[in-house]
């Protein structure tokens, strides 16, 4: 006999005396009937573990997708910040680039004053030679209209070579990186955990939510 009260298999002697008042039956009886209920309570927990694990599986899918809008929100701000750099970093480049073209455009005029001049020093320099080793007649008609020709050169063409740089005063004040580490550009991530109703302990203690603004 198996007695439902006590839980335990008895003897006939034992049923007739100390079980005789409780719910028993015959073993064979009993053992069918809990090989139902055995059936039944492995059918339960199978059914249990697989719906528990289908929705682990879609409550990971679902943050792992907030996780993704955070991260691509994060990267498009980085990329702000970043051309918005790039734009100031260029618009600094171009000014100081227009500097320097007017600076080559002098300097190419300058070796161009500088190359006439020098075909007209070596013309006088020629001329001058020439005259020294004439007669002195030939110097004293000659000498005067030589001298104005040195001084035309000394005044105009030789003065053109002179390089002037442009009239511009300009200075790069570099900004405080350190003060620049201290800015938040991007914006603030805030992970608050909260515990999931309904949530089983075993399968899933918390599920973090993360909020980005």
């Amino acid at each position: 006999m198996y007695c439902y009260d006590c839980k335990e298999n008895i003897c006939l002697i034992c049923f007739a005396g100390k079980h005789r008042n409780h719910n028993s039956d015959l073993i064979p009886e009993v053992a069918d009937s809990f090989r139902h209920r055995i059936s039944n309570d492995v059918q339960q927990i199978l059914s249990a573990i697989g719906s528990a694990s289908k929705r682990s599986g879609m409550d990971a899918a679902k943050f792992r997708s907030k996780v993704d809008d955070v991260e691509k929100k994060v990267l498009a701000v980085g990329d702000a910040v970043k051309r918005s750099i790039d734009s100031q970093v260029n618009d600094v480049l171009m000014q100081l680039q227009a500097v320097t073209s007017e600076n080559a455009e002098q300097t190419e005029s300058v070796q161009e004053a500088y190359q006439l001049a020098l075909v007209k020093v070596e013309d006088f320099c020629t001329d001058s030679q020439e005259l020294l080793g004439k007669r002195p007649t030939d110097i004293t008609l000659a000498a005067c209209e030589l001298h104005d020709r040195a001084t035309e050169l000394l005044d105009n063409d030789i003065a053109a070579v002179k390089y002037r740089p442009p009239h511009v005063t300009f200075a790069f004040t570099p900004a405080d990186v350190t003060q620049v580490k201290r800015i938040n550009l991007i914006g603030k991530l805030t992970v608050r955990r909260e515990e999931q109703p309904g949530t089983s302990y075993l399968l899933c203690n918390m599920l973090p939510v993360v909020i980005f603004y």
